[in-house]
């Protein structure tokens, strides 16, 4: 996604490559009044983020659990670029990436002020500060992650050493967090006192390059950005947007996605 300077953004195309805690028993979607349909990979940090807000939001969606390997027709269908998350609305509209999901469902509903943390300028102003912050995770900062976490996957940009390749990635990443660390430092969450949709759409990020190498991830000294992640790894939301599901089989209902513990 690019930079915004308004409260509508360009969007750059979602790219995923990509023992919890037991949680709500999942109801199977049943016929009568259709939901929005979700496609969705649990480890994906893109799909986690549309999952992040439609459950905030408290809409009812159901959700079809995508295995990466055998994408379901429906799916190809809805959005060519066969990529997760796609939200298909009952009413036929595709949304196919992850942060116009995100926008689309705290539009129906904010309950937690995601688009408008307190403490802020005007809300366009706040929004547009959001994106850009937003835009900068999903650019370079997303662009070394895949490339510390997967280098095998670049042969044409190193010269065979895969271990070097990654730790200069690692490094560049680094730099990005760094900048999350000194601007957390302040309050805790990115924009204040509480989350909002800048936190909401770079936690998951931050969370798949802690991941990868968590020994060294925890001996860096970035006090406040550990912090950050830990204590949102650790809510309720996070669980409640995290239980596994087996992959949906087309013909079968999907689940009722509705997590309840905000």
């Amino acid at each position: 996604m690019a930079c915004a300077t308004s409260a509508t953004a360009l969007v750059l195309p979602d790219k995923c490559f990509c023992a919890e805690r037991p949680g709500l028993k999942p109801q199977v979607a049943e016929e009568g009044a259709p939901l929005p349909v979700l496609y969705s990979f649990r480890r994906c940090p893109y799909a986690m983020r549309a999952r992040l807000a439609l459950a905030v939001s408290g809409l009812r969606c159901e959700l079809r659990e995508v295995a990466l390997r055998g994408k379901p027709p429906e799916l190809l269908a809805a959005s060519p670029k066969a990529t997760v998350p796609v939200l298909v609305l009952p009413h036929g509209q595709v949304i196919e990436q992850s942060l116009e999901i995100m926008q689309w469902a705290l539009a129906q509903r904010d309950p937690q002020g995601w688009l408008a943390p307190p403490g802020q300028a005007a809300p366009e102003a706040s929004l547009a500060s959001m994106l850009a912050l937003i835009a900068a995770n999903d650019g370079a900062f997303k662009q070394h992650l895949d490339r510390y976490k997967y280098p095998n996957r670049y042969p044409a940009e190193h010269a065979g050493d895969l271990q070097a390749f990654a730790l200069a990635h690692r490094a560049g990443a680094s730099d990005w967090l760094r900048q999350l660390d000194r601007r957390l430092a302040a309050h805790g969450w990115l924009l204040g006192e509480k989350a909002s949709l800048a936190d909401m759409a770079i936690l998951p990020f931050v969370r798949q390059f802690a991941h990868t190498d968590g020994a060294w991830f925890a001996a860096q000294p970035w006090a406040h950005l550990a912090r950050w992640l830990d204590r949102w790894e650790r809510g309720a939301l996070f669980h409640g947007v995290m239980e596994k599901y087996p992959p949906w089989q087309p013909g079968q209902p999907g689940i009722v996605f509705s997590p309840t513990a905000h």
